[in-house]
């Protein structure tokens, strides 16, 4: 029997039932009209921010990372609780300006970015975080075009790594910013051409649980900043110090020390360097922010035994929950944290895998967990589906089609 991931604080039952949002998950099944369905609640979102504006000092901005999780009615409750929002396609452009969210406080960041998207950008008047020196002489042209004064920073590529991250945005060839040796030229360049200069984006990893591994990327962002900011000779307006923070999904799985984060960084903070101390700061969070309050919920269709193996086979699967199938970069597939909705917090009583309706064994859902007894008709949970779920699945594989999404 393989262990589950651990099931986020905030979760309860009522009469045995999975709650979500303060109502038995059968309630919301019963008015989406079907499942699949992702739910989303509001109340832990609102917590988690609150939690971690406690903890990280005041004069640091929080920005949400579009990317995790863009449902629009998600985005319309983030507008009231963030600072600012990071994009990485004219896509996700498109979204935030559907949603009514102020573009003054939108970067745009990602390598690749075609002329339209550019040009859209400019349009909008987001932050363009450049990637290179070739798509800073774009945005020069396609500002002078226009006839609007581009606002501009440059990603920075690093000469280091976040330690312990689940996915490393820096240190080495990579094809995400500049690297860090040729950015003074670049920061030249961008004062130089009159667009507006709006400073550094460092990004160093992602999905990171060790709270000093992340101070120590700080602290070097920081200095690096410094480093960079001397050397270009120019004032810096702003910096965005990337995000980093995980999540628990897997078994063994520890919460980040979030307090502890909070304090190196507000020390890192109050030794700041002169060419730093007017600067703003920011973190850009998506998965820490939102991927705990989300729950994949699917239907069992129907219950079999092969070879002595019990398969739940849901109307999911990996076509919405592709990272919990263990096919969205993981090495080794572990468990996400699961359980059967419909009898919640009951024993354990037999071995079975949860498995989705596509014609793949690639679509496992749950790999010879322990579950309480479930059969046709119970629902399954699978948690931290807040954060590259819907959106970072296929969902028109096998032409299966989108699930409901739910902010409760």
């Amino acid at each position: 029997m393989k262990a589950l991931g651990p099931i986020p604080a905030g979760y309860g039952g009522i009469d045995g039932i999975l709650a979500v949002g303060g109502r038995p998950v059968t309630h919301w099944a019963e008015e989406a009209g079907a499942t699949p369905l992702f739910l989303y609640d509001a109340d832990l979102i609102r917590r988690r921010v609150t939690q971690l504006r406690s903890a990280i000092p005041d004069r640091v901005a929080l920005h949400y990372a579009v990317k995790a999780n863009p449902f629009p009615p998600l985005l319309a409750l983030m507008a009231g609780l963030v600072d600012g929002f990071d994009i990485a396609s004219g896509g996700e452009l498109e979204i935030v300006r559907d949603a009514g969210l102020p573009l003054r406080e939108v970067s745009f960041a990602g390598p690749g970015k075609r002329d339209a998207e550019l040009e859209a950008a400019i349009r909008s008047g987001v932050t363009l975080n450049l990637e290179s020196e070739g798509e800073a002489a774009r945005a020069f042209a396609i500002g002078d075009r226009l006839g609007i004064v581009p606002r501009l920073a440059i990603r920075v590529n690093p000469d280091f790594d976040l330690k312990g991250s689940g996915m490393k945005m820096g240190g080495g060839a990579k094809p995400f910013g500049v690297d860090a040796e040729r950015v003074p030229a670049l920061v030249r360049e961008v004062v130089a051409s009159g667009a507006e200069w709006r400073g550094f984006h460092i990004f160093a990893g992602s999905q990171a649980l060790d709270a000093e591994a992340i101070a120590e990327t700080q602290g070097q962002a920081l200095e690096l900043a410094a480093r960079l900011a001397e050397e270009s000779k120019t004032v810096l307006p702003h910096c965005n110090l990337g995000g980093g923070l995980g999540i628990p999904y897997f078994p063994g799985d520890t919460p980040l020390d979030l307090p502890l984060l909070g304090e190196r960084l507000a020390a890192r903070l109050e030794g700041l360097p002169d060419v730093l101390r007017g600067a703003q700061f920011c973190i850009e969070l998506g998965r820490y922010l939102v991927g705990e309050a989300g729950v994949y919920i699917a239907r069992i269709v129907d219950r079999k035994i092969s070879h002595g193996e019990v398969f739940l086979v849901t109307d999911g699967g990996l076509h919405h929950q592709l990272a919990a199938s263990g096919n969205f970069g993981t090495v080794v597939r572990r468990n996400y944290p699961s359980a059967i909705a419909t009898r919640f917090g009951a024993e354990v009583e037999e071995e079975a895998s949860i498995v989705g309706c596509l014609c793949t064994p690639l679509d496992k859902l749950a790999d010879k967990g322990g579950f309480p007894r479930a059969d046709v008709g119970d629902l399954i949970a699978v948690f931290c589906a807040g954060a590259y779920g819907a959106s970072a699945s296929p969902a028109s594989f096998l032409g299966q089609g989108p699930a409901k999404e739910m902010l409760v």
